[in-house]
């Protein structure tokens, strides 16, 4: 008699899960890289993942600023006289409730003095803002980066002289040279004109003296990455100082730059907010949420509407990039607890 081709037995029934346990626990130890561990890590922090929705939404905000101000609202710069009391200068009723101003039309109610959408320029206020920012801390990442990476590789002279500039600029008053370089900028200046030249400015100055705090962050990384295995077998097989510098170290240092730049950018909003409240950022009529916290000095009392807006959006948005740089910072801190 011939044995059957298939087991047949319970004890081959039995067997069957075992062989299917054993594939999935084979999976489940399968390697991971960095990118997917940081993202699992960050998936667990809600507070993080909210931060980084209400950024992705104030960014979609300003991208779409002229659409969403065609839909909901009325030209940031087109006056409604005829929403304003003349007896006491703000909009109509205020005096009796402090939200007589809002309707329909007008869902953050009207400027005083002049009844200009206070929802609109609170939308544009967006762009300059988110726009600074960001190209303020591209230009302190470029700088820092380059000079910390520099700075930490070669030292000797090299690293002293940079490490002295980075301690000077730190000990610069920032705020004090912008407002004194925009009281002397030209009307015109690389063929831009009126606020153009203020973001410009902005931009150059914020970043110019951003770059020293993440140079000393990527410095410190660089003196400890310079002594690792991969840096002296690539230097021991020939490589040139520009490889070893931006194929070896700076892959290394992502990380890092990724987590200061998330914390660097909300340091950037309230700056430029900062001089904008002091008339040193862009010219009027831009909005600018600054801007619109200045003048509502005079009508807070009033008008109070005209100052919590403003306020409210600048709280907001530091806050979410703030809970977001602290859950990439957690993602991407391998010594992290969460």
């Amino acid at each position: 008699m011939t044995a059957p081709l298939h087991d047949t037995s319970p004890d081959a029934d039995k067997a069957a899960p075992a062989d299917v346990a054993a594939d999935v626990a084979k999976k489940s130890v399968e390697g991971r890289s960095l990118r997917q561990i940081a993202w699992t890590r960050l998936k667990r922090d809600k507070l993080a993942l909210t931060g980084g929705i209400v950024v992705v939404f104030l960014v979609l905000v300003a991208l779409f600023a002229p659409l969403i101000v065609d839909l909901l609202g009325h030209p940031p710069d087109e006056f409604h006289q005829d929403k304003i009391d003349p007896l006491f200068n703000i909009a109509k009723g205020l005096d009796e409730n402090m939200f007589a101003g809002v309707s329909s039309d007008f869902l953050l109610g009207v400027e005083p003095g002049n009844g200009r959408d206070v929802f609109s320029r609170i939308v544009y206020g967006a762009r300059i803002s988110l726009l600074v920012a960001f190209l303020a801390a591209v230009v302190a990442v470029v700088l820092g980066t380059v000079l910390g990476i520099v700075a930490g590789y070669f030292g000797g002279w090299v690293d002293s002289v940079i490490s002295r500039v980075m301690d000077m600029l730190l000990a610069f008053p920032q705020l004090l040279f912008i407002i004194s370089l925009v009281s002397v900028l030209p009307g015109d200046l690389l063929g831009m004109t009126g606020s153009s030249v203020r973001i410009f400015i902005l931009v150059m100055v914020i970043g110019f003296f951003g770059w020293p705090y993440i140079g000393r962050i990527v410095r410190g990384q660089t003196l400890s990455l310079r002594e690792k295995e991969y840096v002296e077998a690539a230097r021991s097989l020939g490589a040139g100082r520009a490889y070893i510098l931006f194929k070896e170290l700076l892959p290394n240092l992502v990380a890092p730059i990724t987590v200061y730049t998330t914390l660097m950018i909300p340091t950037n909003i309230l700056t430029e907010a900062a001089l904008s409240f002091l008339n040193a950022g862009v010219k009027p009529p831009t909005a600018s949420w600054g801007q619109m916290l200045s003048k509502a000095i005079n009508t807070y009392e009033s008008d109070p509407l005209f100052m919590i807006a403003p306020g409210l959006a600048i709280f907001i948005t530091v806050l979410a990039f703030n809970l977001f740089g602290d859950g990439v910072r957690d993602a991407l801190d391998p010594k992290g607890t969460r």
